[in-house]
């Protein structure tokens, strides 16, 4: 006699069995929870849906990822805020060659020195001479952001000058490579080009002498060294005054102008105190 069994429609993952049967068919897989819930005189068997699990560690991996980004942007964004320069921020003030006026120049001040004449910027870099001294070069460099062009202006050797102290014209000074550490410094050696006193830099910050001391003249009525002031360096140990000209080296710094020595005034030997970053006076007590 033949026994009527009930039809069932079962979802995909499901497996039917009969109330007699005693083992419940499964699915083996690793990846695959089952749960059993009796239904009357039948037995059903659900297998989670692999899609559920997929969609959470999928998300959940790209919300970590997004949050680990963000922290490390804002990382970057903070060391970067929090960089310091090497010049001190406190009395220093930063200046413009365009609105600077007026301003004062002291000792301890890291500034550009622009050729009147042409308006290059006294500059250096770790490039000798080919011949000559085979010291330091020292040229006129064209453009204006360029970090080889920043001098610090110091006082003579065994000068009791300090740090924020006025210049007047006719001080003796020294000019120091802010990139280096060595001294503008000329000799009797000859100049590459013209065949002039040969301009170099030279030493270091426990290194110097006589060959480093420049003489400054402030061309016109005023007494003290200001940035708008047209101003003259001569070479102590040699005469010869600072000096460009258009006459350019095509070689070992190509594009930029010779500078020299000449013992002569001319228009050319005239320069002005250009961009730099400006101590202010110190208050005598």
């Amino acid at each position: 006699m033949s026994h009527n069994v009930p039809e069932f429609y079962c979802e995909p993952g499901r497996t039917v069995a009969s109330s007699g049967s005693q083992s419940v068919s499964r699915r083996k897989t690793s990846s695959t929870q089952t749960f059993s819930q009796p239904t009357g005189s039948t037995r059903t068997v659900y297998r989670a849906p692999e899609s559920e699990f997929t969609f959470w560690h999928h998300n959940c991996f790209i919300a970590f990822f997004f949050i680990m980004a963000i922290g490390f942007f804002a990382l970057a964004i903070f060391l970067f805020l929090s960089l310091d320069s090497d010049t001190p921020h406190s009395p220093t003030s930063s200046v413009s060659a365009a609105s600077s006026e007026g301003v004062e120049i002291t000792y301890g001040s890291v500034l550009k020195v622009m050729h009147e004449k042409s308006k290059v910027r006294l500059h250096s870099h770790e490039v000798p001479y080919g011949s000559g001294s085979g010291q330091q070069s020292v040229t006129g460099f064209p453009g204006v952001d360029d970090s080889n062009s920043y001098w610090i202006v110091k006082p003579q050797l065994e000068s009791s000058a300090k740090q924020g102290d006025t210049i007047k014209s006719g001080t003796i000074i020294r000019l120091q490579h802010m990139r280096t550490r060595k001294w503008l410094h000329s000799h009797l050696h000859a100049s590459p080009i013209s065949g002039n006193l040969e301009v170099s830099c030279f030493g270091g910050e426990t290194e110097s002498d006589t060959g480093d001391h420049w003489k400054l003249t402030i061309e016109g009525s005023g007494k003290t060294w200001k940035q708008d002031q047209k101003f003259r360096l001569q070479h102590v140990d040699t005469g010869g005054y600072l000096h460009s000209h258009d006459k350019k080296y095509t070689r070992i710094a190509g594009g930029q102008q010779e500078v020299c020595g000449v013992r002569e005034k001319r228009a050319e030997n005239v320069w002005l105190a250009a961009e730099g970053v400006y101590l202010p006076v110190t208050e005598s007590k």
